[in-house]
């Protein structure tokens, strides 16, 4: 038995103060100090620094760890020319990309808070590294593949994968996934294979959707950038579905769906009622040319994620939520902030099913750790200096453990 004492707690009902945490690798008690050390007497004591504040651990809910090595290689700026860099340097990228590169960016991770993540494996390259790292991680197996000739084939790679990471040894914390990579690059038959497969697992679900204008282009009426881009490297002209029938076919299990920046109000609409919610990468869209997600009109849950360094500079989270807070400038700044730690907290466990997301008695001792300059003179903006003030943490615990 652990106790921690901080000068706040992030809770569901807020911030609270003159209070400690009871743990094991999981939390048993939230009470004053005095009365935890007389009801545990044999409890190890773990002071803080002065001005900290203890939040439940965040999870980034979509990371592509396979890209790690690209520094000024991919274009950024417009969706299709990033496209065109990612065909013409993914090779080098993903062979220069070894498990001590995929690791120190899980570390990176892990000094901005982060004690789970979603890793998006398009090849399974990065699970003896997912297996290692401390956190926790939702293995996302990535289904590829919009050329029904080789459907067979397709689904037979991404089935070996995701029974590769369902037998991980249980130490490892890794919980398998099912992602299919998007519209425009999957086949209709094995999308519905892959969510079935989720559906009997009961595994979480994933997909791009709807990330970029030229996207829309080619799912709606065959046009656009997308024409001669499949053209060019896969002689074809033709979308394999379009936007309705991809969504229709997540209609019965819940999926966590990333971007989604060029989605109509009607289709976010559809897919709120549907159960379902989305992974938000502001940098990534910034970055990409594909605009912005009304997050203040959204009426679906969703969770912030940095996406992988293809698209983005760091693997920060603190740094996305910064980021988060220049993009959506139309919201008040307090108010928004306190979303942003719900959305890599207590949302993003409620949607992919973990124990974790929220400081209670039963949850998993995941706990970020941050220390402020000082003393906020209002608890209502501790949010807010959270975020601006930690580039990262000053103490992180996963399963009971201190890792940073």
């Amino acid at each position: 038995m652990k106790i921690i004492t901080t000068n706040y707690i992030y809770t569901p009902k807020g911030f609270i103060s003159n209070k400690a945490i009871a743990f094991t690798d999981t939390i048993q008690d939230i009470d004053n100090v005095d009365s935890l050390k007389i009801k545990y007497p044999e409890a190890k004591i773990i002071a803080t620094n002065p001005n900290t504040v203890l939040y439940p651990g965040f999870i980034n809910t979509h990371v592509h760890l396979e890209f790690s090595t690209n520094k000024t290689s991919l274009k950024y700026g417009s969706f299709m020319p990033w496209l065109d860099s990612v065909i013409e340097h993914r090779e080098d990228l993903v062979g220069s990309c070894n498990n001590d590169i995929m690791m120190q960016e899980c570390q990176a991770m892990m000094r901005s808070g982060v004690t789970t993540f979603g890793a998006i494996s398009s090849f399974g390259n990065e699970l003896e590294v997912c297996e290692k790292t401390p956190q926790r991680v939702i293995f996302f197996n990535e289904l590829i593949g919009s050329n029904a000739q080789y459907a067979d084939m397709l689904y037979g790679d991404f089935m070996e994968r995701v029974k590769a990471s369902m037998s991980c040894d249980k130490s490892s914390r890794i919980i398998p996934a099912v992602a299919i990579h998007s519209p425009y690059s999957v086949h209709p038959i094995i999308l519905q294979k892959a969510v079935n497969v989720a559906k009997e697992h009961k595994l979480p679900l994933s997909a791009h959707f709807l990330e970029s204008q030229a996207e829309r282009e080619w799912l709606e009426d065959g046009k656009g950038e997308f024409k001669s881009f499949f053209k060019k490297f896969f002689n074809t002209q033709t979308p394999v579905t379009n936007i309705k029938e991809f969504m229709y076919a997540f209609d019965t299990y819940p999926t966590h769906f990333t971007h989604a920046v060029q989605a109509t109000q009607e289709e976010l609409e559809y897919l709120a009622k549907k159960g379902h919610s989305i992974a938000h990468c502001p940098r990534s869209n910034r970055y990409l040319g594909c605009g912005r997600l009304d997050i203040e009109d959204l009426k679906l849950p969703f969770t912030i994620a940095t996406d992988g360094l293809s698209s983005n500079d760091s693997l920060s989270i603190l740094d996305e939520l910064r980021a988060g807070l220049m993009m959506h400038h139309q919201i008040p700044i307090e108010p928004l902030a306190s979303k942003f730690i719900d959305s890599i907290t207590s949302t993003p466990a409620d949607i992919l099913g973990l124990n974790s997301g929220r400081i209670e008695v039963g949850k998993l001792a995941d706990f970020t750790i941050i220390e402020l300059p000082e003393i906020p003179k209002r608890e209502d903006e501790i949010a807010l200096w959270s975020i601006l003030h930690t580039k990262e943490v000053s103490a992180l615990f996963i399963n009971g453990k201190q890792e940073v």
